[in-house]
């Protein structure tokens, strides 16, 4: 595999990045499993989190509010596992947090319903963390699980229009860029070793944005803030992606996504930008929206984009709140922080050759306009 563009490789187990050799020991594990709608899905996920033994000192599922059968599977055939329940469905922010303040310990194993682990990857991500103190998460690779030699997110860095830059998203595995333990910007929170203290301490997941963006908001403020994110390149987790009415299950957009997406996207970026970086940045922040509204429009869901552009002026005083708070405790500039592309587009929004060239000329105009808007930040 080639060596991590952006991405600062660890020089190996035992060694953080400022070259130091001390080491820490992470004590006993939680694994908080966020579920919803679930019943299909937990059997293989909770089933590789149990094979693990005494890896984990605890199982804690946090069900969302489901209407299936989880709970009932759940008792049936896991009742070993901690359940906590929530009456209703509250988003996967909101259970990712219940999960975090539940847990009996301060290292928590964060898990959706649809990943599912390998033996290594708790050994693996525990090694990193253990041999680098300065970190605070550390994500295994996930790959698709119907095509587990396709890598489907191992993190990445933050475009300066609100997205996630990712690094191999849905590139061969044999041809993934990094190796080892490498640092980035982005966490994915299909799966994750973290400092439940240190999350909850810059707010846990904001449970306005109930889903999408929420892992990007999440992993920005920690970098903000100058926390470290470490990716554990050769520990696999298999993702089957299944959020019910979010995930794309077919060649069409889901609708609660436009509307989440029309939403949360500009929500993040009022509370992480710094002001002068939202000016400057501003021609091509338009430029993504026009054409992210032309292709809502083509799939039929100009009416949600518009339902969320009103929400997104309702959680105004609570985020401009927010912004202060998490301006206040930056560390490290957007220049630092953000990139002005490659623009990640699922393949389902490019897989035909007139999608690929418009993606192809908006991904061009966007790293122009950053080239351009880069010389003026600080």
């Amino acid at each position: 595999m080639k060596p991590g563009v952006g991405q600062a490789p660890l020089d190996g187990p035992g060694t953080s990045a400022n070259g130091s050799r001390q080491r820490r020991d992470l004590g006993p594990i939680s694994a908080v499993v966020c579920n919803y709608q679930g019943e299909n899905y937990l059997p293989e996920c909770i089933g590789a989190l149990q094979a693990l033994g005494d890896q984990l000192d605890e199982i804690l599922v946090v069900d969302d509010g489901s209407t299936d059968a989880s709970l009932a599977l759940l008792a049936r055939d896991f009742p070993a596992v901690r359940v906590h329940a929530l009456a209703t469905n509250g988003g996967p922010c909101r259970a990712r947090n219940e999960g975090l303040a539940r847990a009996k310990n301060r290292w928590v194993l964060a898990v959706d319903n649809d990943a599912v682990l390998g033996p290594d990857v708790l050994r693996k991500l525990r090694a990193a963390l253990e041999a680098d103190p300065g970190a605070v998460l550390a994500q295994p690779r996930s790959v698709v699980a119907h095509e587990p030699g396709r890598v489907h997110y191992d993190g990445g860095r933050f475009h300066y229009v609100g997205l996630f830059a990712l690094r191999n998203f849905y590139r061969p595995l044999e041809q993934a860029e990094g190796q080892g333990v490498v640092e980035v910007d982005g966490y994915i929170s299909i799966c994750g070793l973290m400092d439940r203290q240190r999350v909850l301490e810059l707010g846990g997941y904001d449970e306005v944005l109930f889903i999408l963006f929420e892992d990007f908001d999440l992993s920005w403020r920690l970098r903000l803030a100058g926390e470290r994110i470490l990716s554990v390149e050769d520990a696999l987790v298999r993702h089957k992606s299944g959020t019910p009415g979010i995930s794309f299950r077919a060649s069409h957009y889901p609708q609660r996504r436009a509307f989440f997406h029309s939403r949360n996207r500009w929500l993040v970026m009022l509370k992480c930008h710094a002001g002068w970086t939202l000016l400057v940045s501003l021609p091509g922040i338009l430029i993504y929206e026009l054409a992210w509204l032309l292709f809502t429009l083509k799939a039929g869901h100009g009416l949600s984009y518009l339902h969320g552009k009103l929400a997104f002026f309702r959680h105004l005083p609570r985020t401009l709140a927010n912004r202060r708070r998490i301006q206040q405790g930056r560390r490290l500039s957007d220049k630092q922080l953000m990139v002005g592309g490659p623009l990640t587009l699922s393949p389902q929004l490019v897989g035909d050759p007139r999608g690929a060239r418009g993606a192809r000329l908006l991904d061009t105009l966007l790293s122009g306009w950053w080239g351009l808007a880069r010389r003026l930040l600080p």
